[in-house]
């Protein structure tokens, strides 16, 4: 009697767990790619510099302060260290964007691999890692503009009308205005935005490499000697401070069913871009270091410009031009960012996750119209009223869920795909994606509890969204448990 009255539970409990683990099959991935209402507008050079546009912003023109005092001239090290670090993850995912060319990113990976929660997981924390990191650099936006105004006019905005409550002031103006540009760009359609970004991209490379050509003026190899003095400690803890100045490279992700080749130029733009980073970033701390004894960077924020007025002189005209290239960088980190969290959110309503106004898409301009308002909207709210201060930190652990999950894809696929055509493969496979998940591993354990505690607060707002929507509208849900993957 017991065996019979308790079938029905099983039976039940069976359902929901299959509902919740269901996943995408990867060829109705690829078929709703390949009939995608987005225009095929970008080659592979506007889809590196998509990736470059991320990645490369405020890190670069701020972290030497943070980081060099950790490590000393080991940071140059360090800067390799994270670059291969990034690298594990990137090469992850140039295999599955060639494999799954959608706009999903690692959340479609998610989908086609560990099944619907995790997906939603996934999704729900890239729009945690785009959506706050977005709002992040705006602020950082607003105080570039207010640091060159006050270099070239002698004027700065109150605090009133560029800070937060919170934060001295009434609303950071500065920050929301950044938001609304980019959303306005990005209305203009994909082939428009990615030739905005093109012109930043090349306007703040340009800005590294005069200070670099400046800063060799002033180079001594004294500076590297000795090179660890901190030990090989230090330059693992510059290398982990230094990783998340990597975050952006998978951008290009994003755009798979804006790209006119997508298996051929995914991979190549996601491998290209972070290359592209990490030889800048090696370029630069060469020659900061070498223009400026390590032990002068601690105590100071040693941007770029304060390395160029310390140890060549110029009076203000370095720090007006790498002030230009700092808010050059961040318009950029801002423009694609936010595009990026426009396109996984249309994914994801297109599973029918979230409501389907997140995927309409405007017939002339080809861009997902009220998304991109929507969006904006929301992050330029952010941006002006919240101090947002190590709620920012938040970034990091939707960053490095969606790098592991990305790496555990790739196992994954081999594995149940195996005849699937992949336009990259990772070599040593499943040797190299497996390193990518244990450093992910280890970044997240070195975060500290605030973080998680806000992470914590995200993922159960994010849970009870699903359980009251998504799993209720999934598109999969209409789909015959013998058509599932």
């Amino acid at each position: 009697m017991d065996t019979v009255d308790t079938r029905p539970e099983a039976r039940a409990r069976e359902a929901s767990t299959r509902r919740l683990t269901r996943r995408q099959p990867v060829q109705r991935l690829v078929g709703e790619a390949a009939g995608s209402p987005l225009k095929r507008t970008m080659g592979v050079a506007q889809l590196t510099l998509l990736s470059v546009g991320a990645t490369l912003g405020t890190g670069i023109f701020v972290v030497l302060g943070q980081a060099v005092p950790e490590a000393g001239p080991a940071i140059v090290v360090s800067f390799l260290v994270a670059g291969v670090t990034a690298l594990f993850s990137a090469l992850s995912y140039a295999e599955l964007a060639g494999m799954i060319p959608g706009s999903g990113s690692s959340y479609s990976y998610a989908y086609a691999t560990l099944g619907e929660l995790v997906a939603w997981v996934c999704g729900w924390c890239l729009i945690l890692e785009y959506g706050v990191s977005v709002a992040a650099v705006a602020v950082g936006w607003g105080q570039y503009v207010n640091e060159l105004l006050d270099l070239t006019f002698g004027v700065t905005l109150p605090d009133s009308l560029s800070a937060p409550p919170g934060a001295g002031g009434t609303l950071n103006i500065p920050a929301a205005l950044i938001v609304v540009l980019a959303m306005v760009v990005l209305l203009r359609g994909a082939k428009e935005s990615a030739v905005a970004n093109t012109i930043m991209v090349a306007v703040k490379i340009a800005a590294l490499v005069i200070f670099c050509a400046v800063a060799f003026t002033a180079f001594r190899a004294g500076n590297f000697h000795p090179l660890f003095p901190l030990g090989a400690a230090g330059m693992s803890a510059g290398a982990a401070s230094l990783f998340f100045s990597y975050i952006g490279f998978d951008a290009a992700s994003t755009a798979g069913e804006e790209a006119r080749n997508p298996q051929k130029d995914l991979p190549r733009a996601i491998i290209l871009s972070l290359v592209l980073v990490t030889a800048l970033y090696v370029l630069v701390a060469v020659a900061a270091l070498g223009a400026m004894p390590w032990k002068q960077f601690a105590g100071t924020e040693a941007t770029l410009s304060e390395v160029l007025v310390r140890s060549v002189g110029g009076g203000s005209l370095w720090p007006i031009l790498l002030s230009v290239g700092a808010v050059v960088a961040t318009t950029s980190v801002v423009l694609t960012v936010q595009y990026g969290q426009i396109r996984i959110l249309f994914a994801m309503a297109r599973d029918g996750l979230v409501p389907p106004l997140f995927a309409k898409v405007h017939p002339r301009t080809g861009v997902p119209r009220a998304n991109t308002v929507i969006v904006s909207g929301f992050i330029a709210v952010l941006a002006a009223l919240v101090p947002l201060g190590s709620l920012a930190d938040a970034t990091s652990i939707g960053t490095l869920f969606a790098f592991m999950l990305v790496n555990l894809a790739v196992v994954l696929l081999r594995r149940r795909s195996p005849d699937t055509p992949r336009s990259f493969r990772v070599p040593f496979s499943p040797v190299t994606p497996l390193l990518g998940v244990g450093f992910c591993v280890y970044m997240l354990g070195s975060l500290g509890a605030d973080t998680w505690i806000a992470f914590g607060a995200w993922m159960a707002a994010g849970l009870v969204i699903y359980g009251l929507y998504g799993i209720r509208h999934s598109k999969l849900a209409q789909t015959s448990p013998e058509d599932l993957a």
